[in-house]
């Protein structure tokens, strides 16, 4: 780079190769030739996340508002049914964070990261941007399109060049009200906003199809029309306490001990159904891989990955995963965080904090479902320990009993399975093609990038 260019483009003088990278270069000559708007300029909101965020303020999901966090906002779409919860209380004493259903959140620390919001109502925590655009800004812009230009491959390395930090990386305010938006036709922008519009159907068709497959295997088992007993109070055997070495009454509760006898009616336990896959990773041999950390799973059963050297492999990465294996998180199980790995994730890579189960008498789509149900969740977690990050252990997991499920529950899980995987496809691909569109709008013209879309939907 030319100094006189260093001296001209960069605000804050900055000397680093990363703001100068190809790609931010690439970004902003492309950015350049076009009318812009700053982020600053077209919002009424522009505010970090709730700071000082108490443990005792989250409470269960269904009873206050979702509390999004940076893993929350990959691929342009929040994913709804992983988020936290916080009280109403916290909420409202936190207004000015506050989000509606078509307002925006980015990430603010670790990586750039952008999402239309798409629930009624939600709070943001401090690794994240609160925006709303105001009224002018809304005369120029439509959310979706601002969202799909952040998560093309411009937008993106645009925000990751204003990342600075040694420990961990973070966005400024100042940087982020600086971010640079072009300003393309309502005409094109309303074509990316139906895009999206699509791609939240097909998200919410995808849930739909997970939830049915639940239904299935839970009426299968006979726990949809299960009245499990709660009374005020009940004792247990000083011998069984010392036994489990446990003293919570939670673990000793009657619909606990029903629901353990309805599970374990046949003799099977999970790991009579599945075995673990114990494929070491090396990181050693030269190369890149595909990552899965808990943050990349889906609320349908899905998992992303992020790809990376070998050599800058986290420690925690672990075991190879292949086609039909299914990968469950050992940490805080209540959030019913597993997926089914697919054929194109042949050989990827997942952290220590997951164990890999390979089905060897069952479809791997009911060990899904079947590890995912709230019932069969809340018993995981009644076998965690530790209270900062409580995790259930490789061993607890594979004694908690399974119910299999007649032929036809069976057939009619994995048909539910497909239809969502089908469905979260669908959704990705569109979302997929609306940043590519953006990409094409600003590197060629509108026409061009119209044209794309149109062929796209034939």
């Amino acid at each position: 780079m030319a100094k006189s260019a260093v001296f001209e483009r960069s605000e804050k003088l900055r000397l680093d190769a990363k703001y100068f990278c190809k790609a931010a270069v690439r970004a902003r000559s492309y950015i350049e030739q076009r009318d812009i708007e700053r982020l600053g300029e077209i919002t009424s909101v522009l505010r970090k996340g709730i700071f000082d965020i108490k443990a005792d303020t989250y409470t269960e999901p269904g009873d206050g508002v979702p509390f999004i966090r940076v893993g929350d906002i990959k691929n342009g779409l929040i994913n709804e049914n992983t988020t936290a919860w916080i009280s109403d209380e916290a909420n409202l004493k936190e207004s000015a964070t506050t989000l509606a259903k078509g307002d925006i959140v980015i990430s603010k620390t670790a990586y750039p990261a952008a999402a239309l919001i798409t629930l009624p109502s939600c709070n943001v925590s401090q690794d994240t941007v609160a925006i709303k655009l105001s009224q002018h800004g809304r005369k120029l812009f439509h959310e979706e399109y601002i969202v799909a230009f952040l998560c093309s491959s411009l937008g993106m390395a645009l925000m990751d060049a204003e990342f600075q930090g040694n420990v961990q990386e973070h966005l400024g305010l100042v940087d982020a009200r600086k971010l640079p938006i072009p300003r393309l036709s309502l005409t094109f922008q309303d074509k990316v906003r139906n895009y999206f519009q699509k791609a939240i159907e097909l998200r919410h068709l995808s849930f739909t199809h997970q939830s049915s497959a639940e239904t299935y295997l839970a009426d299968s088992i006979g726990l949809n029309e299960w009245s499990p007993p709660l009374p005020l109070a009940y004792t247990a055997k000083a011998r069984l306490v010392r036994e489990t070495g446990r003293l919570d009454s939670e673990y000793f509760a009657p619909r606990i001990k029903e629901l353990i006898g309805i599970l374990g009616r046949e003799g099977l336990k999970i790991g009579d159904v599945a075995h673990v896959r114990r494929e070491k990773f090396d990181s050693t041999i030269p190369g890149e891989f595909n990552y899965i950390e808990i943050s990349d799973l889906t609320n349908e059963g899905t998992t992303t990955s992020i790809q990376m050297e070998r050599s800058e492999a986290p420690s925690r990465a672990a075991w190879h995963v292949f086609s039909g294996d299914v990968i469950t998180s050992t940490v805080r199980p209540i959030r019913r965080l597993s997926a089914l790995i697919e054929n194109h994730q042949e050989g990827f890579v997942c952290s220590s904090g997951f164990v890999v189960l390979c089905p060897k008498c069952v479809n791997p789509e009911v060990l899904l479902t079947y590890l995912r149900m709230p019932i069969f969740c809340e018993l995981m977690d009644l076998h965690t320990s530790a209270s900062m990050y409580p995790a259930i252990s490789e061993k607890n997991l594979l004694t908690l009993p399974f119910s299999p499920p007649d032929s036809n529950t069976e057939t009619a899980v994995c048909n539910a399975i497909s239809n969502a995987r089908i469905a979260r496809r669908k959704a990705d691909e569109l979302l997929q093609t609306s940043k590519r569109a953006v990409e094409i709008a600003i590197e060629q013209s509108e026409a061009a990038a119209i044209q794309f879309l149109d062929e796209a939907e034939d």
